[in-house]
């Protein structure tokens, strides 16, 4: 297989031992992915042995998922570099599908479609068209549904973002630089816990705040505080 056309796939982790393990057995079922790099933010529990016994290669850095992301993808050798969240599941078409996109002229990166997995509420349903109408109104692809780019044009824009939030949303931003992003034609599977703590319509509206807030300037610790204090 081309360089070009083999994947490393980059988790960002942090004590994520109960949806670890299912993640990485699913990343093994893609043909295309030639590496797994495991950028752990100071995990206290067994996430670090999980991801060594079942193969990925693992890399400790600070906590903070922008870092986590940008620490992964400037150790990766394949030659387009898939952002995955450690609770996102890939069908095993994805690397296919995720070549296959990168290939149209004037594409500069993507991500999946995306579904909430089965013990979802009925009101997370819709995420599909979700996924579509964000990327056609905003320009974005959004973590959960695994962003990913060719590695060259990754080190072009300066990498990901080393910010505590919204590092996706700043990532792609810099990638319609260079080209339009695009949805590939497989569907990951999430699961619904971030969701757990408000409530669906509480989780929403606060990210809907922190989108504004990022795009009226606020500062990325900021954001943080304001994302994690869930106000």
């Amino acid at each position: 297989m081309a360089d070009a056309e083999t994947i490393s796939v980059v988790i960002p982790t942090l004590n994520e031992e109960a949806e670890l393990s299912e993640t990485l057995r699913r990343v093994a079922a893609v043909p295309e992915v030639v590496e797994v790099i495991v950028a752990d933010g100071g995990s206290r529990d067994r996430t670090g042995k999980i991801a060594r016994d079942l193969g990925a290669r693992w890399i400790s850095c600070g906590p903070g998922r922008g870092a986590q992301l940008r620490a992964g993808a400037a150790a990766a050798s394949g030659g387009v570099v898939l952002m995955l969240h450690a609770d996102t599941w890939l069908p095993p078409d994805a690397g296919h599908a995720a070549l296959r996109t990168l290939a149209r002229s004037g594409v500069a990166g993507g991500g999946f479609w995306k579904r909430f997995r089965e013990d979802a509420p009925w009101i997370l349903r819709g995420a599909r068209a979700r996924c579509r109408l964000l990327l056609e109104m905003f320009g974005y692809v959004y973590g959960d549904q695994g962003l990913f780019v060719r590695r060259d044009l990754l080190t072009a824009v300066g990498g990901v973002p080393p910010v505590p939030l919204m590092e996706e949303v700043e990532l792609c931003r810099r990638l319609g630089g260079f080209g339009r992003l695009e949805l590939a034609d497989a569907t990951v599977t999430t699961s619904w816990r971030k969701f757990e703590k408000l409530g669906v319509l509480r989780t929403w509206l606060l990210m809907a705040r922190v989108l504004r807030a990022y795009h009226s300037g606020v500062s990325p610790a900021e954001l943080e505080r304001m994302y994690r204090g869930g106000k």
